[in-house]
Order: C-alpha cells, then sequence, then structure tokens
C-alpha cells in the first residue's frame, strides 16, 4: 500500500494556528507559541506565513470561502425545516472558525483588511438571510409584509453574528470549549429561528417548536 503524503508544513501550521486560536483567543497566541506547539522553529514558520497578519487572513479566507458556499444554499430554503438545517450549518462553520468572531472587534480594530472584507460578510449574509425569507414567503411557510423583510433579515443576521459573544459572556471558562458546541449552536439556531415566529404559519411554528425540543431531549 502506498504511504500518504505528508501534509504540507503550510497547511500543518494553518491547522494548528487555528486550534491555538479557537482555545486561547488569537491576541493570546504568539508565533512563538505556535513554532513551539509545531515543533518546528521560528525560522520554518516565518517562511511560509512572515507575520502573524498572514495566519489570520489566511484563515480569514478559507472560512470565506464556505461561508460563500454556504450562503448560496439560501436559495433552497422554502420551510422551517430547510431554514434550521441552514442556520444551523451556518452556526457549525461560525462554530469552526470561532476566534475571529470571540475576538472580533479587537481583530477589526488592528487588521484593515478584514475590516473591509467583514464589511462584506455582513452585507452577504443579509442577502442570503433575505432570499431565505423570500423563499419561505413564496412558499407559503409564513407571511411577512415586504416591508418587514429588510428589519427581520438585520435582527437575524445580528443574532448570528454576536451569538458567540453571548454565550461566552454568560459563561467566559466554558461558552467556546468543544463540549459546549453542540449546546450553543442549537441555542443560536433556535433564537435566530425565533425572530420569524410572528411570521410563521402555524403548522410551521408549531414544527420549529417541536424541532427545538427534540433536539434539547438529545442534548439532556
Amino acid at each position: 500500500m502506498a504511504k500518504k503524503a505528508p501534509r504540507r508544513t503550510a497547511e500543518r501550521i494553518l491547522e494548528v494556528t487555528l486550534d491555538l486560536f479557537n482555545r486561547f483567543g488569537e491576541p493570546n497566541v504568539s508565533t512563538t507559541l505556535i513554532s513551539a506547539e509545531l515543533n518546528i522553529s521560528p525560522g520554518n514558520l516565518y517562511y511560509h506565513y512572515p507575520a502573524k497578519d498572514e495566519l489570520i487572513n489566511s484563515l480569514f479566507d478559507r472560512y470565506e470561502r464556505g461561508l460563500n458556499e454556504l450562503l448560496n444554499a439560501s436559495d433552497g430554503v422554502r420551510d422551517v425545516e430547510d431554514a434550521w438545517f441552514f442556520t444551523h450549518s451556518l452556526f457549525e462553520l461560525i462554530w469552526q472558525y470561532r476566534f475571529l468572531y470571540r475576538d472580533l472587534n479587537d481583530l477589526l480594530s488592528k487588521n484593515r483588511r478584514l475590516e473591509t472584507h467583514f464589511q462584506w460578510v455582513l452585507k452577504n449574509k443579509t442577502r442570503a438571510t433575505r432570499s431565505m425569507l423570500d423563499g419561505m414567503s413564496r412558499a407559503g411557510a409564513l407571511r411577512i409584509d415586504s416591508r418587514e423583510i429588510d428589519a427581520t433579515a438585520t435582527c437575524m443576521v445580528v443574532v448570528l453574528t454576536y451569538w458567540l459573544s453571548y454565550e461566552y459572556v454568560r459563561d467566559p471558562r466554558r461558552a467556546l470549549e468543544p463540549e459546549a458546541a453542540q449546546a450553543a449552536l442549537m441555542r443560536g439556531a433556535h433564537h435566530v429561528l425565533n425572530l420569524l415566529m410572528p411570521f410563521l404559519e402555524p403548522g410551521q411554528r408549531q414544527h420549529l417548536m417541536d424541532l427545538v425540543s427534540a433536539y434539547q431531549t438529545t442534548e439532556g
């Protein structure tokens, strides 16, 4: 059997950096710590990523590519079941790159590229959410005045963007640890979609409550 080719050093560096950023927060992780964790010299790290911002930008690029793929699926959302899967998938991606959201304000204040790109992230999230609401409305899953769509979409994006910050404030020691992931993501999806409750058709409203109850039972 042929041996698997070893992972490229640049790839390993990004994987370890992402893990450290997620565990400790980007401001608390130095390139020296990353080198030590990888058991490579600082010079080897700098050869691949000459500055810490290049590590951050490379990880953000990965996140943005994954996000854009997910957001394109918003056109296919027709009911609460679709919306739940779509929203939960977004939270799973955000969790995978949670350091971006944990340290969002700090990162944006220091990194002009992220500042610019995150504005596009917000616009794309809002566009996709509006598309989801339009699709659900056309399918008869909800009734919403066209004048309310923009404000509702914006509220949903605010919760989506800052949910992990809320979780962190609730329980700073444990909120962003791996074992807390599923419960945090379920709560996030629930509260994003709960904003649709006033507009959902009765059967869809009941289905959302059933989905939440089912996930809470599973987590319990």
